[in-house]
């Protein structure tokens, strides 16, 4: 069970991202537990799995239902893992960060690693407790003693604590990267690196010349951490984004960060982030 190589639930992050009703998944989960995954300083029971290649990143692509990017690159380092219905939030839990432990099995250390969710975990396995984190083989990997990473993943599923944390990115600011196919009508930018609450609930966005005007227009969650805006007039940058956090409502404006001359697949660093 534990050398799935890709082939756990979370390969299908794509179909379901389109198909499916997280929300609905995810508020008949969060009713069969008193514990919330939010909550600060909290241990709480879930189940994990692993998926992927021992010592990778879970997807073969390195991204996931999230639409992070080389997941296996610093600063995530492929300490990632999907999350089912009750984490994954319907996308706004992307970029969420937890601490995990387990002690259930002889070659757990009992002590916390770290996590970001980057993908999602929507059915079969993923849905056999309130909390189920499907990891990646290097996340599963760690919380075992030193030598029996390997031992750890042979028992491919184990009960394990787990705990939210703020996120930290030292040194990296919030950064947007311009999707492929946006336009002057229709734009959409992937956001990452935010500390703190790690998540966000909404995403505004103030165009430059005449059309700005100091008015900040709400973008739709497209999908995973992905945010577009549809236009009826040519968007004019630069552009300024304030965000909103979902776990504690706090908002942060990135001013002009996206300039008027923005092509897609680029990414734009901001010079702000979240405080801890």
């Amino acid at each position: 069970m534990a050398l799935r190589k890709g082939f756990g639930f979370c390969t299908f992050y794509f179909i379901f991202a389109f198909l499916s009703s997280f929300s609905i998944c995810a508020r008949s989960e969060q009713k069969h537990s008193n514990f919330s995954a939010d909550a600060a300083s909290q241990w709480g029971p879930a189940s994990a799995t692993w998926y992927g290649d021992p010592h990778g990143a879970g997807p073969a692509d390195n991204g996931g239902a999230c639409g992070f990017k080389n997941v296996n690159l610093p600063p995530f380092s492929s300490m990632t893992s999907c999350g089912n219905p009750a984490l994954f939030k319907s996308g706004k839990g992307c970029g969420a960060c937890y601490q995990v432990k387990c002690t259930s099995h002889p070659a757990c250390s009992g002590n916390p690693s770290t996590l970001v969710i980057t993908d999602a975990c929507l059915g079969g396995v993923c849905l056999d407790a309130p909390f189920h984190f499907d990891m990646s083989g290097t996340t599963f990997g760690s919380m075992a003693k030193p030598g029996l990473d390997d031992e750890l993943r042979h028992a491919g599923k184990i009960p394990i604590q787990f705990t939210r944390v703020p996120c930290n990115y030292p040194g990296l600011n919030i950064a947007f990267h311009v999707e492929n196919g946006s336009n002057p009508f229709y734009f959409a930018i992937l956001i990452e690196y935010e500390n703190g609450d790690g998540d966000l609930t909404a995403v505004d966005l103030m165009e430059g010349g005449s059309h700005g005007q100091g008015v900040w227009t709400p973008m739709r969650e497209s999908w995973g951490a992905i945010w577009r805006l549809d236009s009826n007039h040519p968007l004019q940058g630069p552009f300024s984004v304030r965000l909103t956090t979902l776990t504690s409502g706090k908002t942060l404006v990135a001013a002009d960060v996206i300039p008027a001359n923005w092509k897609p697949l680029t990414t734009y660093r901001s010079v702000v982030n979240f405080s801890n």
